[in-house]
């Protein structure tokens, strides 16, 4: 029985080995592997991926184990190769850059690589129980056969028209569940759909079959989570296909994270649930599947853990699994650097059940001899560092001497702290140089990263470098960015700097106006939206009440000063002079004259050139009125001449 985790971005992949439950592997935020052994409670080996920093693993399954004879509790697996059958154990691990990773817990190392099939990230992985085989889905909305014999692609189908988030092979290898939103049961010979599911409004992350029965029995059933859903929901396999409603539900405080089931072999046999959610509590159930059951079934036991200090704190609990003894539970808290692991049995006569432990805050990682390789990087001013959580990204690193003073306190340790490496991320505009200028792509991913982490922790240096920001597109581009488990958090935030000074509030507004943009849909659909936005309802409402009266005003106001501003440019209109530049009279050579005192001096002479040509061709006029009476030739030849002239 292969354990699996749900795909979601703000959890990390936690997941116990199966039957013998000897380990537990843990994928950390910056992309390391780290396999703890549960007897020793030591760190049995750390793997650190070539782009585990752009290439995050989002999800891990470990491989079905097979005993050897020769040694007790020992699995064996064939090699990819086709050599003779090893004694290893195989952990397959899907990354957001659409590659799945074969680790051998046996070699240390990294077994294969399956790459090249999907153009998205890998949300889920699964193996078949006999044949070398391994299922992968991906945001591409592909799923994948991969042949382990030969590391490549088998067979790939289209799923889904979304993001398949989830995977399961039946006990019997024959069938296949995928769902996105919808779940769809495939026939694994002929990768044709035998059947589909619909109830869920969100992404399925957890798909897991609760019965070995084959399907034309009607005793085969399995059993499904969403993500923001607090129910488990079993589905029956029927024979006449009326199979569209889930038959039983389990009751939740929160979301599945992790789901380990002992399935039932028969009507007699009860199956057993371990579901740890994502507020950290552990449900257990036991039911008898038996045809439909109309009320949501309670867990008939639930664990909490918290420490020992006066005021106790919780204690989340990260994973849960049944040992071959059905009472004992073997748990995994506390945090992922370091986890805890203890076997526990658990007296389910009790509805709740709260163990208080000494966690230390501490973290010393103690290595088995020769079992890791890991180098530590060196980080100086022309290195970059990739920040964790979206792939792809990464940020200029400033020089090491803002946190030389830090370092030299303690010099053994030459690899920087996750503190240090935050304030040492460089929130400047990168001007990108195919986009325009202003445009700050990569700075848009720091702040989306940032923002995630600064509402986890609600570190109020973090949120203010980005709340600060002015920019209008690095806004949108931020919250877009962000994830959906994150947009409650960011708005009960917002809340909280509404109330304070109103020029922090007029920056809260853009942030504020950029999630009901991006995630309406999404807050629309939360069934307690409400009650969990009631402070922020009533104190818009208190601000907006007298916006009408105030805009009444403005707009009186604004006509009595529109009337006055006219008033005053009327008066101040200058008045027009009618006097003439020019004045020309022709009736005399006075007026003329007269009149020409009104022109520039340059022109005078040109006027008084023109007068004597006027008056010499008035008196020649005369002459020759006088002459031609007297002589009507000679008149004759002067005008000749005067014309040739």
């Amino acid at each position: 029985m292969a354990a699996d985790t749900g795909s979601s971005s703000l959890q990390l992949p936690c997941v116990f080995s199966p039957k013998s439950r000897q380990y537990l592997a843990l994928c950390s935020q910056d992309g390391r592997l780290r396999i703890w052994n549960t007897d020793s409670k030591t760190l049995h080996q750390e793997y650190v991926p070539s782009a585990h920093l752009s290439a995050t693993c989002i999800c891990i399954t470990w491989g079905p184990c097979r005993t050897v004879k020769e040694g007790p509790q020992r699995k064996k697996r064939k090699s990819v190769a086709g050599q003779a059958e090893e004694k290893a154990d195989l952990l397959a691990m899907g990354t957001a850059a659409g590659s799945v990773l074969i680790y051998s817990t046996v070699k240390g190392a990294l077994h294969c690589t399956l790459d090249g099939g999907h153009s998205g990230g890998v949300n889920c992985v699964q193996w078949h129980p006999e044949d070398s085989l391994l299922y992968s889905g991906s945001d591409d909305t592909n799923i994948i056969e991969w042949d382990l014999q030969t590391g490549k692609a088998r067979s790939k189908w289209k799923a889904d028209r979304a993001a398949v988030t989830s995977l399961c092979v039946s006990p019997d290898g024959k069938l296949l569940l995928s769902a996105g939103q919808i779940i769809k049961m495939w026939d694994l010979d002929t990768k044709e759909v035998y059947r589909k599911f619909t109830g869920h409004s969100t992404a399925v992350t957890t798909l897991r079959f609760a019965t070995t029965r084959p399907p034309d029995s009607n005793g085969l059933y399995f059993l499904s989570g969403a993500a923001h859903d607090r129910l488990l929901s079993v589905w029956q396999v029927r024979e006449d296909g009326k199979d569209k409603n889930s038959v039983v539900s389990f009751t939740l405080t929160d979301e599945p994270r992790h789901v380990d089931l002992v399935a039932s072999n028969s009507k007699e046999e009860a199956v057993r649930l371990a579901v740890v959610c994502k507020d950290g509590q552990l449900h257990l159930f036991e039911h008898f599947l038996n045809g439909p059951c109309k009320k949501p079934l309670s867990p008939s036991c639930t664990v909490q853990m918290s420490d020992t200090k006066d005021s106790p704190v919780p204690i989340p609990l990260m994973a849960a699994a049944f040992k071959a003894d059905t009472q004992t539970v073997l748990l995994g808290y506390g945090n992922h650097l370091q986890p805890v692991m203890e076997k526990v049995e658990i007296n389910t006569a009790e509805r709740h059940v709260c163990l208080t432990r000494d966690v230390q805050t501490s973290l010393s990682l103690s290595m088995e001899t020769a079992v890791s390789k890991v180098k530590t990087p060196i980080v100086n001013a022309k290195s970059r560092m990739l920040v964790p959580g979206l792939p792809g990204h990464q940020a200029p690193v400033k020089g090491s001497v803002a946190g030389s003073e830090k370092r030299k306190k303690d010099t053994d340790s030459k690899e920087m702290s996750i503190a240090e490496r935050l304030g040492e991320i460089d929130l400047s505009t990168v001007s990108n140089k195919g986009a325009p200028q202003g445009t700050a792509s990569l700075q848009t991913d720091n702040f989306a990263v940032l923002l995630v982490q600064g509402l986890e922790s609600s570190d109020a240096n973090i949120l203010n470098k980005v709340f600060q920001t002015r920019k209008e597109m690095v806004i949108k581009k931020t919250v877009a960015r962000l994830p959906l488990p994150a947009v409650l958090p960011l708005v009960e935030e917002l809340t909280k700097r509404l109330q304070g000074h109103p020029f922090t509030a007029v920056l809260m507004v853009r942030w504020l106006k950029a999630v009901l943009m991006h995630h309406t849909s999404y807050l629309a659909s939360l069934p307690d939206l409400v009650s969990q936005l009631g402070v922020l309802y009533h104190m818009i409402e208190s601000r907006v009440k007298m916006f009408h009266k105030l805009t009444k005003l403005h707009g009186k106001l604004y006509l009595l000063m529109t009337q006055v501003a006219t008033s005053d440019s009327s008066n101040t209109v200058t008045a027009v002079n009618h006097t003439a530049k020019l004045v020309y009279e022709e009736e005399s050579s006075e007026d003329e004259a007269s009149g020409d005192e009104g022109l520039p001096d340059g022109d005078d002479s040109n006027w008084e050139e023109e007068e004597e040509e006027v008056a010499m061709e008035e008196e020649d006029d005369l002459d020759r009125r006088t002459d031609s009476k007297a002589n009507g030739e000679e008149d004759m030849e002067r005008g000749n001449e005067s014309e040739e002239e």
